[in-house]
């Protein structure tokens, strides 16, 4: 209705104009100022154009309200306004596109442009540091060669003051500016609770800046605390401001200028004006007010960190220059003038420490770049050169200056190669990943660090090894790649440990006793699977076998740890043998119960043939002289169980026979061969039918004529040695049997 009501007037020299065709004029009006704007623009950036309407829309006195006006008055209706609405629409799309085109064809050189001015801005910032530097280097050495000049000549420098008036005064307002440092100093200090103690007065103390600081976390860049600043000629203090007090605050650290390195941090908003302190093994992040601040902080943290090292310097010649020795008093003593001489001459050959070379000078802040660089053979190649110059000159002042600031890094050092060493590091990388910082340590000298380190990171990488292993179901699959995992990082550890410490004969003893420890884990592991679950003998002495074959694989590098493996699986073997002969017995014993003393009837030839199979394979060879016609065996369903059964104890028993198990397996043997002679001599007593007795003493010839020599045999052959206990139980029972003199019998 506004618009209708705006533009009635302007049409009532027209036929007629419906309030449709008013508002699509004023839309296709604030269209065409849009457009006209954007063709002017794209017209500037060398889009041309011919048509009557780009060039009124592109005309510097193109008016939207007359335009508009005009346009409702020679309009015949809403068709032509809407074609006209797209005609200025259709140009302001083409604008746009021109202008897209535009902008993408130059977006190139924008970055190039940003990206070269990066790299002036950069440059002149090195040329202005460069050339502070230089200043302060040509002011340092005018001062000293003026220093110099007076000291050989009073006279010139007497001159000098003479001529020159003012340098009195200049001397006294120096003077006077340093105690009014000292004094600003002390001011400011008194505002900072808990540096008293910490910051102790000294003559040569100043402040040289200071100011309001907000420092971020290094990793996250989240703002941490608003902190003060107060630079002074030999360190940086670092305070955090009270929240309830204005103008105080509390001690926070202390940094010394000589192990203090500054870095820029370039601008990337919203993080900016912002700079690195790095004070070895830790690092801050602070943020100035402006840029301004900033440069300023970084300027005097270089210039005051140069004249530190410039005044140490000028100190460290001072005190290598040789000194007049004082005159002693005469003495009347003869005897003291040979002492005078003896003393003199190594006071002649002592020789004066040149600690002025330029790579010694620097060599404590170079090695705080290789310890942050995490360059520890470039470290190390420092050290071993500072010791070879060193190493035969004598023990000075300021070799012992020295000896303490280097002795510094070094601890520094040896705490981030032991932080290399540690458990809590990543472990998948191997033994060999450990080689670089236990070489370095053992450069060093600290060879039994090393060795203990080495031996605790591959112990926690065993370790991890076992319990990151996934628990079959089937025990013998799970013992197989619990073996290979452990032997393998076993015997990569040994040649690891021999290619490290190949010159340390006495880190062997500490590897075979973490080998020992390593293999306690080991068996922890194995029995908790194969004995604590209570598997059949069968597998647990399959299981067994497989760790003694896994275990003779150290013997190539001459580590032979079979020994301990048995003394581990002493106990849980002796507990598993034990265990099933009491179930061989038991079961024995309830056959013994049912005993009715009947021949066996295999009813078919398959199964008579499979007893065949299982009797041969026990070691019986006479088994066919047993069995009858029509599949009858003449033997007892017991007595072959029990020959069955004895056999297969015996066998599984000896995959396990280690020499500590000897007394064990055969005691188990002997008590488990009574049950079964005992039963059959108390029945050979007891029986009273004619026919049981003859077949009751066949059963006993079978026990005593074969299975018995075929268990002997068998033990011999897996022990070595014969069995006196086995032969003494077959001639015992021999006697019994042809001699009975009573009817009792233990069952």
């Amino acid at each position: 209705m506004l618009a209708q009501g705006a533009y009635v007037p302007l049409c009532a020299g027209a036929a007629a104009v419906s309030p449709l065709a008013a508002a699509v004029a004023v839309a296709a009006g604030r269209e065409a100022a849009a457009a006209g704007g954007g063709a002017a623009m794209a017209l500037s950036l060398g889009e041309g154009g011919g048509s009557r309407l780009r060039r009124q829309l592109e005309s510097g006195g193109f008016a939207a309200g007359e335009y508009v006006k005009q346009l409702s008055q020679q309009s015949d209706g809403d068709r032509d306004l809407q074609e006209h609405r797209q005609r200025i629409q259709a140009l302001s799309e083409e604008t746009a596109q021109s202008l897209k085109r535009n902008v993408y064809q130059n977006y190139r050189q924008f970055i190039e442009t940003a990206r070269e001015i990066s790299y002036l801005e950069s440059e002149m910032y090195q040329l202005s540091h460069i050339l502070t530097e230089q200043k302060g280097i040509m002011e340092a050495v005018t001062q000293a060669l003026l220093l110099q000049a007076d000291r050989d000549d009073p006279a010139l420098g007497a001159r000098r003051a003479a001529a020159d008036p003012f340098l009195p005064l200049s001397a006294k307002e120096a003077a006077a500016s340093e105690e009014g440092r000292q004094r600003t100093l002390t001011t400011l200090l008194e505002k900072v609770e808990g540096c008293r103690d910490l910051l102790p007065e000294s003559p040569g103390k100043y402040l040289v800046y200071n100011g309001d600081l907000v420092e971020y976390d290094a990793d996250h860049m989240a703002q941490i605390q608003r902190v003060h600043a107060f630079l002074m000629n030999d360190c940086l203090l670092v305070a955090t401001a009270l929240p309830n007090r204005r103008g105080a605050y509390r001690y926070d650290a202390l940094y010394p200028l000589d192990g203090l390195a500054v870095v820029n941090v370039k601008d990337n908003p919203p993080m900016k004006d912002m700079f690195k302190l790095l004070m070895f093994p830790e690092s801050r992040i602070f943020q100035a007010e402006n840029a301004k601040i900033k440069k300023e902080w970084l300027e005097v943290l270089e210039e005051t960190k140069r004249n530190r090292a410039l005044s140490e310097k000028r100190r460290l010649e001072q005190e290598a220059l040789p000194r007049p020795a004082p005159t002693p008093p005469e003495s009347t003593n003869p005897f003291e003038e040979e002492e005078e001489e003896e003393e003199e001459e190594p006071s002649a050959e002592e020789e004066v420490v040149d600690l002025s070379l330029e790579w010694i000078q620097e060599l404590p802040e170079d090695l705080d770049v290789c310890i942050a660089q995490r360059d520890f053979e470039g470290a190390v190649d420092l050290l071993d050169k500072l010791n070879e110059y060193l190493g035969d000159k004598p023990v000075s002042q300021p070799v012992k200056e020295l000896r303490a600031k280097v002795d510094e890094r070094v601890r520094q050092l040896t705490d981030v190669l032991v932080f290399e060493l540690s458990p809590d590091r990543s472990l998948r990388g191997g033994p060999r990943a450990t080689r670089r910082a236990v070489s370095q340590l053992i450069r060093l000298g600290q060879s039994t660090k090393a060795c203990e380190l080495f031996l605790k990171n591959r112990a926690a990488a065993v370790q991890t090894a076992i319990r990151q292993l996934r628990i079959e179901g089937a025990t013998l699959l799970y013992i197989h790649k619990l073996c290979h995992v452990f032997f393998t990082s076993l015997l990569e550890t040994a040649r690891e440990f021999e290619t490290d410490f190949a010159g340390n004969n006495g880190c062997y003893s500490a590897f075979v006793v973490w080998a020992r420890s390593s293999m306690r884990m080991f068996v922890d592991a194995f029995s908790k699977q194969v004995f604590d679950s209570k598997e059949s003998l069968s597998t647990a002495a399959e299981c067994v076998k497989v760790a003694k074959e896994h275990c003779k694989q150290l013997s190539e590098i001459g580590l032979d740890l079979t020994f301990i493996i048995h003394a581990l699986l002493v106990k849980d073997i002796k507990g598993a043998l034990q265990s099933y002969k009491d179930i061989i017995i038991e079961a024995t014993k309830h056959r013994n119960s049912e005993e009715m003393w009947r021949r066996m009837n295999l009813m078919t030839p398959e199964a008579l043939g499979k007893l065949r199979e299982e009797m041969r394979s026990c070691g019986v060879g006479n088994f066919d002289q047993y069995t009858g016609d029509d599949c009858w065996v003449n033997l007892s369903y017991t007595v072959v169980a029990f020959t069955k059964q004895t056999m297969a104890f015996l066998e599984e028993a000896l995959k396990l026979y280690f020499p500590e198990l000897h007394m064990v397996l055969l005691e188990s043997l002997v008590e488990i061969i009574l049950v079964a002679v005992q039963h059959v001599d108390y029945s050979l007593r007891c029986e009273q039918d004619p026919e049981k007795k003859a077949f009751i003493r066949q059963n006993a010839s079978f026990l005593y004529e074969t299975v018995l020599p075929v268990v002997e045999k068998r033990f011999e052959e897996g022990v070595g040695k014969p069995a006196k206990q086995l032969q003494d139980l077959r001639n015992a029972s021999r006697l019994m049997r042809v001699n009975p003199e009573s009817t009792t019998s233990v069952v």
